[in-house]
């Protein structure tokens, strides 16, 4: 018999944003914005208060993000995905801070710009926005793109990264 893990949550409303993240006994597991009520399926988890340990700080480094005192996460992360897309996510943090790339450079940097379509997708099922940086990723004429968790939420977060101007791209 399969041993069930123990997962836990927590919920902060941080600059106008609702967090919701869940933690594994490792590190962070999913990071889901502006979801309130959403309670992911065939999970079980321990609602926690935010600044519990078992939330690895991910709150308070969140904070700091906003507060524009934090370039770099440091929680521990407990992500699941396919090699492909843990080879995406890896690349996605690479990006600078305040930087933006499109789509079809970070194929590049995942290494066939062939696979643009599929970087895409990989870079839009990252279980941990915010931390692991996927809205620095917008289209090759400069528009935004999508975001899972709405333009308006990643134009906030370009924002506060000073990552929104007339040069959009890094070179």
């Amino acid at each position: 018999m399969e041993e069930k893990e123990n997962l836990y949550f927590a919920s902060l409303k941080i600059s106008g944003i609702n967090f919701k993240v869940i933690t594994s006994h490792k590190g962070v597991r999913s990071i889901f914005i502006n979801k309130r009520d959403y309670k992911p399926d065939n999970i079980t988890a321990t609602a926690l208060h935010p600044d519990d340990p078992y939330m690895m700080n991910v709150f308070k480094e969140l904070s700091e993000y906003f507060n524009r005192e934090r370039k770099e996460f440091s929680v521990p992360l407990d992500i699941i995905g396919t090699e492909f897309q843990k080879k995406v996510w890896k690349q996605l943090l690479k990006i600078p801070y305040g930087k933006t790339i499109s789509y079809i450079k970070l194929a590049e940097m995942v290494g066939d710009v062939k696979t643009v379509r599929a970087v895409g997708k990989a870079n839009g099922s990252n279980p941990v926005p915010v931390i692991i940086p996927c809205h620095r990723v917008i289209n090759a004429d400069g528009k935004l793109g999508g975001y899972s968790a709405g333009l308006d939420v990643k134009e906030k977060l370009l924002e506060t990264e000073g990552g929104l101007s007339l040069e959009l791209f890094s070179k």
